[in-house]
């Protein structure tokens, strides 16, 4: 690793980065407030205003990636600020939007933003000092959670005191302030990757099956599991990826090294990653819809979006408070035991939420926790996938980990959805999830996270020859390699 460009912004750097994944991930919740009004905004059926959301994901999975590969060969400076061109464009069309057409390009080309956030983390390897380094890896991973937790009760106070259009021109402010940011205080260091060439087809491939794989995966609830279409795309990201795989295995500058992403200690973060995104979200899904059911469910607590939103906020902050102890206790104990105490605090959180799910105050407790853990793990993934590729492949290897995690989350939000759907009470004309459904899913996720725990427990300790050291540094942990095995 070299040395920082530029000692004296260190502090600004890792703020500059953490807002930027921040923002970014808030772009991910921006309009949850406004689901129920967008047929009539954008004169159209929920169908068709559906696709607001969905396309922020595609357009998210899709390019991660892409654009963490993009980091190595031209510059992580250069590309963050490429990202936030699309956050800026996008978010100014979705503000001029009165159809359902402009509202979904504007929405996939904010998604095309989250690439700012593995770029930035793979950017920390490159200028903070070493004794920094865990902390601000951490915080800048977490913000994405971060993110996703302050952005709803922002969104909602915004969308029930301002016209919705404001949600769309303060984010663009937003970007324009992260642009400035970038450029001022990011310093420019050269590309990890210098000279090779980017891999055109291999972009093409991965991105075709992540298209039809999240695709059937977020729409196959509404579509139906068992229909020609969900099934035909499931097939297709299959053969896709398949195809895909073997390019990637025979070219000499690939889009993602599969090599170094079956090593095991890659392999396995990647796949606890998916774990961890499903139990992360399922929390998102359960604790909303608890807070807004009317009271006279029996079950439900009756609170308005704004006031659920103000009592998730907590969780949300909690990340801020937590990521820089997850990036001590990386330093002390590396980052294998970071991320299993991460995962089980997590595991923990859904288990008080079985008992405290009769009141807010209980269900804040509860996210509170569960975010706390979700902070460890987000901190301590980064580490692992870094210390264990070359400084060629940081940004691309970290791309491809937020991928794994938002493949989680999107499984996640199948599964539970599902669940929710299938468990359900009838009162009168109205059916709704049921309170044994809801605690079913706080179940679900409580096991899911107790099997990423397994997961995470099975990633071995780092071992590198003398040559592969000499050329490539591992993310700094000074007993890691001890603690890891």
């Amino acid at each position: 690793m070299g040395a920082p460009q530029a000692p004296p912004r260190t502090t600004g750097v890792i703020a500059t980065l953490a807002f930027a994944g921040t923002v970014a991930a808030i772009m991910q919740t921006l309009v949850t407030p406004l689901i129920a009004d967008l047929p009539q905004i954008l004169h159209s059926d929920a169908s068709n205003t559906a696709w607001v959301i969905t396309v922020t994901l595609l357009m998210g999975g899709v390019c991660v990636p892409i654009t963490g590969r993009l980091g190595d060969l031209l510059g992580k400076r250069r590309m963050l600020l490429a990202c936030s061109v699309p956050l800026i464009v996008g978010s100014v069309v979705c503000a001029l939007s009165s159809s359902v057409v402009p509202m979904i390009i504007g929405r996939g080309m904010q998604g095309m933003g989250m690439g700012m956030v593995p770029l930035g983390i793979a950017l920390l390897r490159d200028v903070v000092p070493a004794e920094k380094l865990s902390s601000s890896i951490a915080l800048v991973s977490a913000s994405m959670g971060i993110g996703g937790g302050l952005g709803l009760p922002i969104s909602s106070a915004v969308a029930q005191y301002a016209n919705w259009r404001v949600l769309f021109w303060g984010s663009a402010a937003l970007a324009v302030i992260i642009a400035a940011l970038i450029w001022f205080l990011i310093p420019d260091v050269p590309p990890s990757a210098k000279g090779q060439r980017f891999d055109t087809l291999g972009a093409v491939g991965l991105g075709a099956g992540l298209v039809c794989l999240l695709l059937a995966i977020s729409k196959g609830a509404e579509w139906g599991w068992a229909s020609a279409t969900t099934l035909g795309l499931f097939a297709a990201a299959v053969v896709i990826l398949l195809a895909w795989g073997a390019w990637e295995l025979r070219t000499t500058d690939p889009m993602v090294d599969l090599r170094t992403t079956a090593r095991p200690r890659v392999l396995i973060t990647n796949v606890a990653s998916v774990f961890v995104g499903f139990g992360m979200y399922a929390s998102m899904l359960i604790v909303p819809q608890l807070l807004q059911y009317p009271e006279a469910t029996g079950y439900g607590l009756g609170q308005s979006m704004l006031a659920a939103g103000l009592w998730m906020a907590p969780g949300g902050i909690m990340m801020m408070f937590v990521s820089p102890l997850g990036g001590k206790l990386t330093d002390a104990r590396g980052p294998k035991f970071t991320l299993v105490c991460g995962i089980l605090v997590l595991a923990a959180g859904y288990g008080v939420s079985l008992f405290l799910m009769g009141s807010a105050w209980g269900l804040m407790l509860s996210l509170m926790v569960m975010n706390s853990g979700v902070g460890l793990a987000y901190g301590a993934m980064p580490a692992l996938i870094m210390g264990s590729v070359p400084l060629s492949e940081t940004a691309a290897a970290n791309g491809f980990n937020t991928l794994m995690r938002s493949l989680g989350t999107s499984i996640g939000a199948a599964v539970i959805g599902a669940v929710l759907a299938q468990m359900t009470t009838t009162a009168g004309p109205y059916t709704f999830t049921s309170e044994s459904g809801f605690r079913t899913g706080l179940v679900v996720g409580c096991g899911i996270a107790l099997v990423a725990a397994a997961v995470a427990l099975a990633i071995p300790a780092l071992r590198r020859n003398a040559s592969e050291t000499a050329k490539d540094e591992a993310v700094p942990a000074p007993s890691q390699a001890a603690v890891e095995a």
